[in-house]
């Protein structure tokens, strides 16, 4: 099966299951805040670092992982679906190519994101910091790590890098998102903890 045909299967699978569980029926109290839609609206420019640059080698930023954590990961899914879109607008790209970066910049670190949140939920303790830390900076940095790592061995960007010096590469750019996406996580819990949707007072503050 071609590359790009399993790519277009993955994500339409995606956007399948995020539409069946119909996110936008938010409760009034839980609306979206104006964060989440600037975290949307740069993910166009995130996703297309590379080619602004000129660049190849450069590691765009994903921004799917701190979405997840605004939004849940079913809206988050449906949302970087017209980001790829506004990417490919930007560089422009094909239609492939804009799938392609939906799948390994937005799908791949989202769903691992959640995964990975979904584990520190279950086997560590419910605790503010944990939350921060264990969703907020390891679970970003790993997801972000490991999907760009994939995507690098499995689709070389090109520059003349060797494997060793792309995959430092793509841990390091992943850090770097890792410690901004923890800090942003952090300021929200601290002065507006209703602005995550996969955080709550009851569950992570103990009384």
């Amino acid at each position: 099966m071609r590359r790009m045909t399993w790519e277009w299967i993955v994500a339409a699978l995606a956007l399948a299951v995020a539409a069946a569980l119909r996110p936008w029926r938010l409760p009034q109290s839980h609306a979206l805040p104006w964060p989440w839609l600037a975290c949307w609206a740069a993910l166009p420019l995130l996703w297309t670092m590379d080619l602004a640059t000129g660049t190849l080698a450069v590691q765009p930023l994903s921004g799917a992982s701190l979405l997840v954590l605004l939004a849940g990961w079913p809206l988050a899914t449906l949302a970087m679906a017209p980001a790829a879109l506004l990417a490919a607008w930007l560089a422009p790209m094909a239609a492939d190519a804009a799938v392609h970066r939906y799948v390994w910049f937005g799908l791949l670190p989202g769903t691992l994101a959640l995964l990975l949140g979904a584990a520190v939920r279950r086997f560590l303790p419910n605790h503010l910091m944990v939350y921060i830390l264990g969703r907020g900076f390891f679970a970003t940095w790993l997801a972000c790590g490991l999907a760009a790592a994939a995507g690098g061995l499995l689709h070389p960007p090109g520059g003349g890098l060797a494997t060793d010096d792309l995959l430092l590469a793509r841990w390091l750019a992943a850090s770097g998102e890792a410690v901004l996406t923890g800090m942003i996580v952090s300021i929200f819990v601290a002065f507006r903890p209703e602005w995550l949707a996969t955080y709550t007072d009851r569950l992570y503050l103990p009384r």
